[in-house]
């Protein structure tokens, strides 16, 4: 894709943006925050084009999935978002960390759960993600966020525990069956 080829820009703009949004929307809450970091991703795309690799099908989207991460966790730094939230003892208490809030994750309501993960503080749904979803590992995600690996198992421990308690809190509730 050449530099000027506005109508290529167009195409790739409009086959990926739905799917990009969704995973920018996953590390970046505000809309207005997502608008800048999916604009400032595909400009990246655009001008280091020539940089990308072919290595098969797929290949292009796992890289302009990449720099949307990227470009998400540098958008959470730059704010300091990133940085270890503090919660209380009331929110680590044991009986809320329960692995029985997520046996029947399948049939849980997905937008809802999608909405308890939002109100996570940035830096455990940062961790949640990367570790859930982009399946990276502890050491991974350290490099990633220049934090060490046991700050990242930590994160990802208090993620859980505060979903958790969201996810039992709903059920109660809403009589979730």
């Amino acid at each position: 894709m050449r530099a000027h080829d506005h109508l290529a820009h167009k195409k790739l703009y409009e086959h990926y943006v739905r799917r990009l949004t969704a995973i920018c929307q996953r590390y970046v809450v505000d809309q207005e925050d997502v608008k800048d970091v999916l604009q400032e991703s595909f400009l990246h795309v655009f001008t280091c084009f020539s940089s990308f690799s072919y290595r098969g099908a797929g290949s292009l989207e796992a890289w302009i999935t990449r720099i949307v991460i990227n470009e998400s966790l540098k958008h959470l730094r730059e704010k300091g978002r990133l940085e270890n939230m503090l919660i209380t003892k009331d929110d680590l208490q044991k009986d809320d960390c329960c692995d029985d809030a997520f046996d029947q994750l399948e049939t849980f309501p997905q937008d809802i759960l999608h909405q308890l993960i939002q109100k996570l503080p940035d830096g455990y749904r940062t961790v949640l993600n990367l570790y859930v979803f982009e399946e990276k590992s502890h050491k991974e995600i350290g490099k990633l966020l220049h934090i060490n690996e046991r700050t990242s198992s930590s994160q990802l421990h208090k993620a859980k525990v505060l979903l958790g308690r969201w996810i039992k809190e709903y059920k109660k509730n809403h009589a979730y069956e």
